[in-house]
C-alpha cells in the first residue's frame, strides 16, 4: 500500500491522522537434568548451556553493535508503546489498579503515565504496563504474537527515573530485552500458546529481566540468575482475555522482571539452567521446543509489526477487509444481509465471542470486530467501547456476521464477502492487513496515532515534546526524561 493510500485508510479507520546475535549453539548430549528420551518435533541432543549462553549474549551485547535498522525500530516501538501507555491511562481497569494499590505503595520514585500520581518503581511498572496493554493497541511479534514493548518498557523507564540511565544505554537494554522475550517466545511457539499460556506475560518476563538487568550492570552470573528467577515468575492465562486481568499480565511481568533483575544484583541465586533443564520453564510450559530459536541469527525487533486497530492482531484483516468494501461500495448497515469472514484457525480460538457485553470482551470477538467497522468505518479506542459493543444497531449487525475456518488462511491474511440484499456479493481478500510487517505504518502513522491516543490528556506542547524525546531517545542524557513528561500534573 502506498504511503497515501495508508494515510488515506487510517484516518477513516479513526485514528487521527494530524547483532548482531552471538554464534550458534553447537547441541550436546544432554546432562542428567535433561530429559532422558526425545521429545515431540526437537532433536535428541539439547542443550545444557543455553541459560548461559543467553546470559552471555545479554551482557555483551553493545550499543555500537547495534544496526541503525535495530536502533530506529526501537524508538518506533518506543514511541508506540509510550502512547498506548498515556493512551489507557483513564481506562477503569488502571484506576481500579491504582486504587487498589495506592495504600500499599512506597515513594513516589516514579511516573504513572498519563496521570498525576507517582509510585515506587516496582509498583509503577506493574501500573504502566497495564496501562500500555488495557487498549491492545500496543505492539505485536507476529511470529510469537508477544506483545513486546509492555513488559520491557515499563520495567526500564521506571528504573531510568530512579537512577541515571544514558540514552543509549537504554536503547540498547530496551532492543535487548525485547530480542531476549522474542526468542525464549519462538523456542516455545506456538505449543505453549496453544496450551492455553499468554506468552507476552510468560516470555516477557524473560525481557524485563534482561533489559532491567542490563541497566543494573550485571555480569553473566548474575545474569543466568535473573534468567533463572524470571522462569519461576510465569504469569498469564488465554483465559482471561477479555477482562481486566489481560492486562495485568505484561503488568507484572514487567513488575516481576525488574524484581528477578534487582534480586540478582544482591547475590540472589537461582538455577543457572532455568531455560533447558527437565523442570525448566521450556520443558513444563511447552509441550514442543526449538532450542534452536535461542541463538538468535536475525535482530526479533525488525520483524515487529504496529496497530492501526485497537484489538487483537488475529481480527485485523478481517477489520481491514470490511473498512475496504465498506468505503468503496459506501455500505451500510441496512444494505447488508449478511457478512462473511474465511480466517485462519486462531481467530476462532482468540476472538469467538459472539455476543460482548463489554468493550474488552468486544476486543475478542470477531463478530463485533466485523460489524463495527462496517457502522463506523472504523476500528479505534471508541469502537471498542461498552458504548459501542451495545449500540443496538451494531449488536443487530453482528448477528449477521458468520466466520468461518479456513485451513489455507494464514493469520495475517482473511477473506471478506458481504452479500448484499440487492444480490450482489463484493468480496476482498486481504493478503497483508495495513500495520503488518509486509505493510507497515510509517513513522508519521505512528505520530498520528500517538497524537489520538493522548489527545485530551496532555497539552499539546507536551505531546510534541514527547514525541521529540522518543525520536532522539538515543541522544538523550537523561532517559527518565521521558517518563517524567509523560505524566500528569
Amino acid at each position: 500500500m502506498k504511503e497515501t493510500e495508508r494515510r488515506t485508510f487510517l484516518r477513516n479507520s479513526g485514528l487521527a491522522i494530524t547483532a548482531a546475535a552471538f554464534s550458534e549453539l553447537t547441541p550436546i548430549s544432554a546432562s542428567a537434568q535433561m530429559p532422558k528420551s526425545p521429545l515431540p518435533n526437537q532433536a535428541s541432543d539439547i542443550p545444557t548451556d543455553a541459560t548461559r549462553k543467553l546470559a552471555k549474549f545479554i551482557v555483551s551485547a553493545r550499543f555500537e553493535d547495534l544496526p541503525e535498522a535495530v536502533r530506529h525500530e526501537a524508538k518506533r516501538t518506543l514511541l508506540n508503546w509510550v502512547g498506548c501507555a498515556i493512551g489507557g491511562s483513564r481506562q477503569e481497569t488502571v484506576t481500579n489498579a491504582v486504587a487498589a494499590l495506592v495504600p500499599f505503595v512506597g515513594s513516589g520514585q516514579a511516573t504513572l503515565f498519563g496521570r498525576p500520581e507517582r509510585m515506587d518503581v516496582l509498583n509503577a511498572s506493574l501500573v504502566n504496563g497495564i496501562s500500555s496493554h488495557v487498549l491492545d493497541f500496543d505492539d505485536t511479534h507476529p511470529e510469537t504474537t508477544v506483545h513486546p514493548a509492555a513488559p520491557v518498557a515499563p520495567a526500564i523507564l521506571a528504573l531510568a527515573e530512579y537512577r541515571p540511565v544514558s540514552g543509549r544505554d537504554f536503547v540498547n537494554a530496551l532492543g535487548v530485552g525485547i530480542e531476549t522475550e522474542c526468542r525464549i517466545g519462538k523456542a516455545a511457539a506456538p505449543a505453549h500458546y496453544e496450551a492455553g499460556w499468554h506468552i507476552t506475560g510468560t516470555a516477557g518476563v524473560f525481557g524485563s529481566a534482561a533489559a532491567a538487568g542490563k541497566l543494573l550492570g550485571l555480569n553473566e552470573q548474575q545474569m543466568s540468575w535473573a534468567l533463572g528467577l524470571a522462569a519461576a515468575q510465569p504469569v498469564g492465562l488465554i483465559e482471561m482475555f477479555g477482562s481486566m486481568a489481560k492486562s495485568f499480565h505484561p503488568g507484572r511481568a514487567a513488575q516481576n522482571g525488574l524484581t528477578a533483575a534487582l534480586l540478582a544484583s544482591k547475590g540472589f541465586t537461582a538455577s543457572e539452567h532455568g531455560l533447558e533443564a527437565k523442570f525448566g520453564w521450556l520443558n513444563v510450559l511447552s509441550t514442543e521446543r526449538n532450542f534452536a530459536a535461542l541463538t538468535g541469527g536475525s535482530w526479533e525487533i525488525l520483524k515487529n509489526s504496529y496497530k492501526p486497530f485497537a484489538c487483537g492482531l488475529v481480527v485485523h484483516p478481517v477489520i481491514d477487509g470490511c473498512i475496504q468494501l465498506r468505503n468503496r461500495g459506501g455500505l451500510t448497515a441496512d444494505m447488508i444481509d449478511r457478512i462473511e469472514v474465511a480466517v485462519h484457525p486462531r481467530v476462532m480460538q482468540v476472538t469467538a465471542i459472539k455476543d460482548p457485553k463489554t468493550g474488552l470482551e468486544g476486543k475478542f470477538s470477531v463478530y463485533h470486530a466485523a460489524a463495527v467497522s462496517i457502522v463506523d468505518g472504523a476500528a479505534g479506542e471508541r469502537q471498542f467501547s461498552d458504548e459501542s459493543v451495545r449500540a443496538p444497531l451494531i449488536v443487530e449487525l453482528r448477528g449477521r456476521v458468520f466466520p468461518t475456518i479456513d485451513p489455507t488462511v494464514s493469520k495475517d491474511q482473511a477473506r471478506v464477502t458481504i452479500l448484499l440484499k440487492n444480490g450482489n456479493r463484493p468480496t476482498v481478500f486481504v493478503e497483508h492487513a495495513v500495520g503488518s510487517v509486509e505493510n507497515p505504518m510509517s513513522d508519521r502513522m505512528l505520530e498520528d496515532k500517538f497524537h489520538g491516543l493522548v489527545e485530551g490528556i496532555l497539552s499539546p506542547d507536551k505531546t510534541r515534546s514527547i514525541i521529540d524525546a522518543c525520536w532522539r531517545a538515543d541522544k538523550l542524557v537523561d532517559a527518565g526524561e521521558i517518563a517524567r513528561n509523560a505524566g500528569k500534573s
